[in-house]
Formats: structure tokens, sequence, C-alpha cells
């Protein structure tokens, strides 16, 4: 298969699969989804869900959460991992968001990126699924599928960002985001597939006989 052919396969494939990929992390409004992805890094969307009812019964809005003290915000979102980084970083980007924003989630990605604890990709997934505007976030397991499917070498997220943008047209972006990350847990697994296992990899390499190995995000 050529680039081209493997991008229309795909394409077709993941929306096929998953029509309307639903946002897989529990959520209100664009606050309670900045806290939750910023929750998620290194960890589970799954744990992240059992987490955010606790956090946000303490507090669901900026004006709450900079009134609690850091450590009862440590003690919720301990399961998560790295509580003590993501525990200021709330605290912190909730404060900022009162002073700063009227209490309201900035819709710039640049002004998303100069909070406390939100990186870009972050900052895109907010801009992706809060406000509709066209990203295409990639994670670990989107950086890994990439190289698996040939549409780009991999050397760093930014990297892989870049040519996904590239291959895709706009208007694709924010649902394949959500479509290639349930398709890389429930098909195209770190462990489960090593790009020799799956549909869309046998399909777009059907040659292949050694497994696909990738750069690390």
């Amino acid at each position: 298969m050529l680039k081209h052919e493997r991008v229309e396969y795909i394409d077709k494939t993941l929306q096929a699969l998953y029509p309307k990929p639903p946002i897989p992390l529990s959520h209100h409004d664009p606050y309670t989804l900045l806290i939750a992805v910023l929750l998620s890094a290194q960890c589970t969307d799954e744990r992240v869900n059992q987490v955010t009812p606790a956090l946000f019964k303490l507090a669901d809005t900026p004006e709450k959460m900079a009134k609690q003290p850091v450590e009862k915000i440590k003690e919720i979102i301990r399961p998560c991992g790295l509580s003590p980084q993501k525990s200021k970083a709330i605290a912190n980007l909730s404060k900022i968001l009162v002073t700063d924003y009227e209490g309201q989630v900035p819709n710039k990605i640049e002004e998303l990126e100069k909070l406390p604890g939100v990186g870009h990709k972050t900052a895109s997934v907010v801009m992706s699924q809060a406000f509709g505007e066209p990203m295409f976030p990639v994670d670990t397991h989107i950086h890994r599928l990439a190289q698996r499917w040939g549409l780009t070498n991999g050397k760093n997220v930014k990297q892989t960002e870049k040519d996904l943008k590239r291959l895709f047209p706009k208007q694709r972006w924010n649902a394949l985001h959500l479509q290639i990350i349930y398709y890389g847990r429930e098909h195209c697994t770190a462990r489960g597939c090593d790009g020799t296992i799956c549909t869309i990899c046998t399909t777009c390499y059907p040659n292949r006989k050694k497994p696909k190995v990738v750069n690390k995000a």
C-alpha cells in the first residue's frame, strides 16, 4: 500500500468502527475537562474517572478549588499518580483562572499552555473537546500507532502531530484523535499488537514479518 492508500483505508476503517467517539474523560464543562486531562498524565482515563467524582464534589469550579488546601486535593487525586505535582498545578491554575480570567478557561491554546501543569497535549485536548477547535493531540498511544501504520517516522510526539495534521483533513482531526485512541486500546495495544497482528497493521503491511520497532514518545 502506498501512503495515501494507507491514509484513506485507516480513515475509513476508524470512521466505520467509531462513527461518534465519546470523550473518554468524565466532565461537565471546560474547567472539569481541563482538570481531568491534567490528571490523565501517566494515568489511565479509567482511573481518572474513578477519582474525579470525589474531587469535583469537593470543588468543581476554579473559585471553589482555589480555596482548597493543596494537601486535601493531593489526598483525593493520589491514585492518579504524581499527586504532589498535580495537586499544586490544580490549585495554582485555579487561582490564576479566578484572578486573570474571571473564572473561565481561556479558549486560546497559547494562554492554556501558560497555566501550571498544562502542556501542549493537554491544551490541545481542551481546545479540541471543550471548544471544538481543530487539533490533533498526540499521546503515547497515537505516537505508537502512527509509527506502526507508516504515517510518521516518529522521532517525537511533536513531529508525529505535524505529520498527522499534514496527512488528514482538518475537519477530521478532532474525531481521529479519539478514534485512534479507542482503536489502540481495543485492537492495537502496546503489548497485544507489535505491528503484525491487528487488522489495520496487517492490511497496511501484509508482508511485514517482524515486529515494528517504534520510537518512544
